[in-house]
């Protein structure tokens, strides 16, 4: 049989087609089109869901909240009405008490990544980024003060969404360094593929949300431009429980002044100590473990 040479051209096409290709579904177009669209509805920073990459025993380290009854209540002077009139002793020593609430902590060990950042002069760099991989667990059973008929407290479970604000600060005393958490967008997405391509992961930004009881939700903090002199070093991590103190200064609020001057408030924070051996420069370390030469792991600090 002889063909022209259009119509082989065309048939040689079509088979070498069907080879490499496989077969569609009827029902494909209405998949495609639906992928764009589940695409936009999941939050920045998350990617499809699939089997989750195993940790080693050991990798993550939880850290006890260290739930204290004390947190829920608190003795202070009303100074702005003492200010007024020193007389009233109903004023005085006026018990404050309140919902304390405390989200579970896990951590990986801080880990450094090389990615090529923008610079301010709009050229791309290699540059070393520190970050710490952790998760957060809303497990409810938050400290409920509640009154008795004879006036005493007792303290029930309360099962309640918390508003969960992350705040990461790496500081090194010896150098007076202070490095706030950093977002930064193209090492977030090495750091995932890193990680685990599979699982959700949020920066400090993204993480800014309401977890129900039960939830756990993945987050990375990210640092850049740490000074190579940096050996012993502590990251603060606020925003996992809303305890706090509170304390006036004596004599310190005068009448007339505004509400709350001379007021400080501190926030029950979560200190990691970390120690990385070595030579200043280069740094060749992948990652440095929790820990410090005659210092705590952690430690629970109101700052």
């Amino acid at each position: 049989m002889t063909y022209s040479t259009r119509t082989g051209i065309l048939s040689i096409g079509f088979a070498f087609a069907a080879l490499i290709c496989p077969r569609i579904p009827a029902q494909a177009p209405a998949a495609a089109a639906a992928a764009p669209r589940a695409a936009a509805d999941r939050p920045a920073g998350a990617e499809p869901q699939g089997p989750f990459r195993r940790l080693a025993p050991g990798v993550l380290r939880s850290i006890d909240p260290e739930v204290k009854l004390e947190e829920t209540y608190s003795w202070h002077d009303l100074v702005e009405l003492l200010a007024d009139d020193p007389n009233l002793d109903w004023a005085k020593n006026i018990a404050f008490r309140r919902d304390i609430w405390h989200l579970d902590f896990q951590c990986k060990p801080l880990r450094t990544v090389y990615v090529d950042l923008p610079q301010p002069g709009g050229r791309m760099q290699r540059t070393q980024v520190r970050y710490l991989v952790y998760s957060v667990t809303n497990k409810g059973k938050a400290m409920h003060p509640v009154q008795a008929e004879d006036g005493t407290y007792k303290i029930e479970p309360l099962d309640m969404p918390v508003r969960f604000a992350p705040k990461f600060t790496l500081e090194c005393p010896k150098y007076h360094e202070v490095y706030p958490d950093q977002i930064l967008p193209l090492a977030m997405e090495a750091i995932r593929r890193r990680e685990d391509p599979h699982r959700p992961f949020y920066n400090s930004v993204e993480m800014c949300r309401e977890i129900p009881v039960g939830q756990t939700l993945w987050g990375i903090a990210t640092w850049e431009g740490i000074d190579p002199r940096v050996k012993e070093f502590s990251i603060y991590v606020q925003g996992l429980t809303n305890a706090y103190r509170w304390e006036d200064v004596p004599g310190r609020y005068k009448k007339g002044d505004a509400l709350g001057t001379g007021r400080y408030l501190s926030r029950k924070t979560l200190q990691l100590n970390y120690w990385r051996p070595g030579e200043e420069s280069p740094e060749r370390e992948t990652e440095i473990p929790l820990g410090a030469p005659g210092a705590v792991d952690y430690a629970w600090v109101y700052r």
